[in-house]
């Protein structure tokens, strides 16, 4: 095994592939957690969810905890003094039992091309860290998860029938807020950190580490914009006063006027 993990070029590998394998498990425990905790909490609408909606319910569940968990394991790495000393070759074994956590949750949720994009990218630069490279700047990254418990929240509201409500609104306002902080501002400027990190040891790097990562940055970069466009254009949509509600709100004398003018004809 030790040497297959050699040949990969992820040698690192040998020390948590069992955490990855046990992350995987983990995925599959809560996916049959939430269909139980779920129908007893919801028992208006989980149980009416069939096949695919209800598994996407149930990974909704998985994602929300991996979110919190992943942040939660990640942030002390943030000051890791290991990484600190060598953010590109340096390893250290916590960073990589939460990479492996990072690899080994299984996303089975369908949201289209774009999230496919988004998983391949992810899984590609965190199992590489294992060669080891990158360890430090991968727990940079997590820290993008800090928006996905609001945006599951988001999705669970409309489920549960509070499309529009205040509390929806309210979530809204901190899915973006959070989301255009840690995804866009930190992240845009730690992919220029990492750009003048490898830059003086970029001969140092292998060539399809350098395609690899290049690659993934300009996609989950261009996916955030896209979504942070996509989820202000939703909520937009969600708490535009309608036509009625607009109507109502027309001015007395405007009113008068039409009524008067109908009159008179």
């Amino acid at each position: 095994m030790d040497a297959l993990f050699e040949l990969c070029g992820v040698a690192a590998l040998k020390h948590h592939w069992t955490t990855l394998l046990a992350s995987a498990f983990a995925c599959s425990v809560i996916v049959q957690l939430s269909q139980l905790i779920s129908a007893s909490f919801f028992p208006e609408t989980y149980p009416k969810l069939m096949g695919a909606k209800r598994l996407n319910w149930d990974v909704h569940v998985v994602s929300t905890v991996h979110a919190v968990t992943i942040v939660i394991l990640a942030t002390p790495l943030l000051w890791n003094e290991t990484l600190l000393q060598d953010k590109i070759f340096g390893y250290d074994f916590h960073a990589g039992q939460v990479y492996a956590v990072a690899c080994g949750i299984r996303h089975v949720k369908d949201f289209g091309i774009g999230f496919v994009f988004h998983g391949f990218c992810s899984f590609s630069v965190f199992i590489c860290s294992f060669r080891p490279f990158l360890q430090y700047f991968g727990s940079v990254f997590l820290m993008f998860e800090l928006s996905t418990p609001f945006l599951n929240i988001h999705w669970f509201m409309d489920k549960l029938g509070m499309t529009g409500s205040a509390y929806q609104l309210a979530n809204g306002i901190v899915l973006l807020s959070v989301f255009f902080s840690a995804r866009i501002v930190f992240g845009l400027y730690m992919s220029y950190q990492t750009y003048l990190s490898v830059m003086p040891v970029i001969a140092q790097v292998p060539w399809h580490l350098i395609i690899i990562y290049s690659a993934a940055n300009v996609v989950l970069n261009s996916l955030n914009l896209f979504w942070f466009y996509k989820m202000i254009e939703s909520l937009m949509k969600r708490f535009k006063p309608s036509k009625k509600t607009r109507s109502s709100s027309t001015p007395a004398s405007e009113v008068s006027e039409k009524l008067k003018n109908k009159r008179e004809q």
